[in-house]
């Protein structure tokens, strides 16, 4: 009899130990509040065919939210270095956009045009991507960080630093 209650005991054991392993596993794919861009059936992944995976950067209500940020471009300005697109800086007066991490995707985006709209006053400019705003040293990671020429497009004044926006592939 106590080799069965110990049987017993020994396989609820293992059980409960099984049972903690996976939601453990479950916690851990659900630690952050976005969903992965490359997971395979995520909602709101773009369907574009150049790309094997990317963010969520189009709903059907008019694009992701994010913060917009001013960035320089050229060379001995705030951004740094030259962009990780083409390795080039560029000029404040182009339409120029940096992502962060998630949403630069690897530069799958680089070159590409994207949608920005001004939740202040719901302006709409086309910028393109030319730039990492790289969530791993620094930068949030809900930044579309823009260039001065970005700002004026949309009626900004770059002295505000961050507004709300909202973004999507043009």
């Amino acid at each position: 009899m106590a080799r069965s209650s110990s049987s017993k005991l020994a396989f609820l054991a293992v059980l409960v130990l099984l049972l903690q392993a996976s939601s453990l596993a479950v916690a851990r794919r659900h630690h952050h509040d976005e969903p992965d861009p490359c997971r395979d059936g995520a909602p709101g992944l773009l369907g574009h065919k150049d790309h094997r995976c990317s963010s969520p950067a189009v709903s059907p209500h008019g694009g992701t939210r994010a913060v917009m940020t001013v960035n320089g471009f050229d060379k001995g300005e705030d951004g740094g270095g030259p962009s990780e697109c083409d390795g080039k800086y560029h000029h404040d007066s182009e339409m120029l956009a940096a992502l962060s991490t998630r949403w630069y995707a690897d530069g799958r985006r680089c070159h590409k045009a994207i949608r920005i709209t001004s939740a202040h006053n719901g302006r709409t400019v086309v910028a393109r991507v030319v730039d990492e705003c790289d969530s791993r040293h620094g930068c949030k990671d809900n930044i579309v960080d823009t260039s001065k020429a970005v700002w004026k497009a949309l009626g900004l004044d770059t002295k505000i630093g961050e507004v709300p926006v909202t973004w999507s592939d043009a």
